[in-house]
Formats: structure tokens, sequence, C-alpha cells
């Protein structure tokens, strides 16, 4: 697979998986409360962290034989689309709360925007797909753009009009294709895995 079908595979995976997320309503609060070129600018830098931790974890996933990469990342989208698919209960109040910045300013609505996002991305499900699609593809840098530009883009469309696009489409939609697509590459990865 070439680089940039990789990178748009990517991109189209951890777009969907990014939508229901909860980065996403943290994105749309702040961009309703602050100036959005600000929460966008710490957002991204987040998201640039996030996806490079991602990427140094799948460069050690592959090192593994292929066949044991083929079954753990299958094993992880599988993990993925229950995890999407699974009912959630109250998720009002997710611990990952930030303070709110004391001014308006660039360094402070941004900085808050970074440490809100990086600190609830970390570990998530987005975060482990890229290391999953690092590992699966021998290119790292085709991935993390991809990964990287998905999440802003879910990023930018929160900030900017999350609410118009749930009045088109149902959360439920968006969860069900991203646990579709995710379901899809698990029984892909698993075959490869069982097969060699």
């Amino acid at each position: 697979m070439n680089p940039l079908s990789i990178a748009a595979l990517t991109f189209g995976v951890i777009f969907l998986a990014e939508l229901p997320d909860k980065t996403a309503l943290a994105s749309l609060v702040l961009g309703t409360k602050y100036r959005a070129s600000y929460v966008f600018a710490g957002i991204a830098a987040a998201f640039a962290v996030q996806v490079a931790l991602a990427l140094v974890a799948g460069s050690l996933l592959a090192m593994l034989p292929q066949r044991w990469v083929e079954g753990v990342t299958g094993l992880l989208f599988l993990v993925g689309a229950v995890m999407l698919l699974w009912p959630k209960g109250d998720e009002e109040d997710d611990g990952h709360a930030a303070k709110e910045p004391s001014s308006n300013s660039f360094w402070k609505v941004a900085g808050a925007s970074f440490v809100l996002v990086a600190v609830a991305e970390f570990g998530d499900l987005t975060q482990i797909m890229t290391a999953n699609l690092a590992a699966k593809y021998a290119s790292p840098l085709a991935v993390g753009l991809g990964a990287w530009l998905a999440l802003c883009a879910v990023g930018g469309i929160a900030i900017l009009g999350g609410q118009k696009l749930l009045k088109h489409v149902p959360m439920k939609v968006i969860v069900r294709v991203a646990a579709c697509v995710m379901l899809v590459l698990s029984a892909f990865s698993l075959g490869k895995a069982i097969v060699g």
C-alpha cells in the first residue's frame, strides 16, 4: 500500500473514531467560550504530541513477528469496536475538567486547551488505533500525518460546527459506522494472522 493510501485510510478510521469522543465535546465547549483560533492552536499541538507517542508505541509493536503484529492489531481493533458499541453510563463528569483560563490571552486559552486535550487523549481509543496502524504499515510518517489531520479536522469541526453536524447526523450513526470500520479491520488483521 502506498503512503498516500495509508494516510487516507488512517485519516478515515481516526476521523470516524474521534467524532463521538470526549475530546470533540471538549473542543466544542472550549470553542463556544473562547476564540476558535486560540483553542485550535492548543488542541492541534496536543494532538501532535499524542500522535508522536502513538507512533513510538506502534514502532515498538512492529518489532514483533508479522503474524503477531496482525493478531495484536486485530484484537485491539476488536477492542476498539467494542468500546464504541458498549453502552456508556453518565459521561458528563469524565474526570478531565480543566481549569478555565483567567483571561482570553492566546497563551492562556491555547495552554488550557492543550492540557485538556493532552490529558483526555492519553491512552484514548484513537491513540491506540494510531499505534496499531503504525505497527501494521511500515510508514509511520503517513500514519502520523493521517492521524494528526483527522484529529485536527474533528477538533476544528467540533469548534466551529459540532452542534450543526449532530442536527443532521445522529451520534449513534457515527458511532456505528466507526465500529463497523474497526470490525472490518479487525477481521482482516486476524484473518492474516491466522492464515499467515
